[in-house]
């Protein structure tokens, strides 16, 4: 990203999260005849090159209760209308909108109400719903439960329109070759994809408890035998670029939450990106693209569920391995009192990984992973925040010296 983009980007978080967030919700506001009373940021997605998105609690003067809106430098195609707003003072284009109205997610707002998920689901009574996790116009996970519903539970996954027949395609290649993925039980041309409840404990709650040297083993002999079981037509759905492959992008996200560290980025990202070239990827086989604690499911050291399958392609598997091992490096960092185990554990973890990949290239991935995670510890609801967001670059740095 060149230094001009780049300041833009800046300028758009600092316009968003800033005192001046205040004025651009007012005015959209103002358009549907509605008056804001008091706002905070709840969440901030910065996705370089590709624009600013923000959340907003807000109250507003008709009633006392909290809504959420969400403003976005990114590009949109809707047109203006009800429930969204298009600002454009010369300089930049900032759109807003009521959620769940997200302009790209139209089958968030059925997702997103217990009435509109039950005419979807068609159940005869309106089920719980719990929204998971929510990224402005990009995807969505909300929590269903219901006893009409299979296990009583399922993920409602809400994509893109376009997006959505490639995502159910690689649920369905995935169960179909007896791979523990939660199976697709319903899609729809607007982005509304149901999925089954995974079984199994994260994997994140495994670590925290501890694993002794022969259960790591078995986990990640397991973790290597579940991505050698990926199927081959793996292979020809498109490949997307590992982590560390955009450490520059990463870099400048990283700046824009720790400027005060910009020359420590700036040298994490070169050293990666030259490291790149210099250490043995080993061959382009399926890869998960996306493998981190988080993401599996365990029953004892068994993979007892492998989720979020978004990124499942051609790869390398050092960069499944290294996602493995960053998040597991800055576990510490978000929450060291959490995972008292991992810091012993993860000298064992990386020797396991290195068994199976280049050592040199490994460490080179970890560091690019890492740098990746910078720019999310930023939380408008933690205090600690800016000490994680250090600790994580600081990690990054010992990847590269390791």
């Amino acid at each position: 990203m060149d230094a001009a983009k780049a300041g833009v980007e800046r300028d758009d978080v600092a316009l968003l999260t800033g005192s001046d967030a205040g004025e651009v919700l007012a005015a959209a506001l103002a358009v549907e005849g509605a008056h804001l009373t008091d706002w905070r940021v709840h969440s901030v997605h910065h996705r370089p090159g590709a624009g600013v998105s923000v959340g907003y609690t807000v109250k507003l003067g008709e009633d006392d209760a909290n809504h959420y809106l969400c403003a976005t430098t990114s590009r949109v195609s809707a047109a203006p209308g009800p429930g969204l707003v298009r600002l454009d003072n010369g300089e930049r284009v900032i759109h807003v909108w009521r959620h769940p109205g997200d302009p790209t997610l139209p089958a968030l707002a059925d997702a997103c109400t217990p009435a509109g998920l039950a005419r979807r689901l068609e159940l005869q009574g309106a089920p719980s719903i719990d929204l998971i996790s929510y990224r402005p116009l990009r995807r969505a996970v909300v929590r269903a439960r219901s006893s009409e519903l299979p296990d009583g539970e399922v993920y409602v996954k809400v994509v893109q329109p376009s997006t959505a027949a490639e995502f159910t395609a690689r649920h369905d290649m995935l169960t179909g070759a007896g791979i523990p993925a939660p199976r697709c039980l319903h899609s729809s041309d607007d982005g509304l994809v149901v999925l089954s409840s995974g079984r199994g404990v994260s994997l994140a709650t495994r670590l925290a408890e501890g694993l002794d040297d022969d259960e790591s083993g078995a986990v990640i002999d397991n973790i290597v035998a579940m991505l050698d079981a990926i199927p081959p037509a793996a292979m020809e759905l498109p490949r997307r670029p590992a982590w560390s492959e955009r450490a520059s992008h990463y870099a400048h996200a990283a700046s824009v939450v720790l400027p005060q560290h910009a020359a420590r980025i700036e040298r994490v990202a070169r050293a990666v990106t030259h490291g790149l070239t210099t250490t043995d990827p080993g061959p382009v086989v399926p890869t998960h693209g996306d493998l981190y604690e988080a993401n599996l499911l365990m029953a004892g050291t068994d993979i007892a569920t492998m989720l979020d399958v978004d990124s499942l392609g051609p790869g390398h598997r050092v960069d499944d391995l290294a996602c493995l091992l960053a998040h597991m490096s800055v576990l510490s960092c978000l929450a060291a009192s959490s995972y008292p185990h991992v810091p012993a554990m993860l000298p064992l973890w990386t020797k396991l990984c290195d068994a199976h990949v280049d050592p040199a290239a490994l460490r080179i991935r970890c560091a690019g992973v890492v740098l990746s995670l910078i720019a999310g510890a930023r939380s408008q609801t933690r205090q600690d925040w800016l000490a994680d967001a250090e600790c994580r670059l600081a990690q990054a740095e010992a990847w590269l010296e390791a």
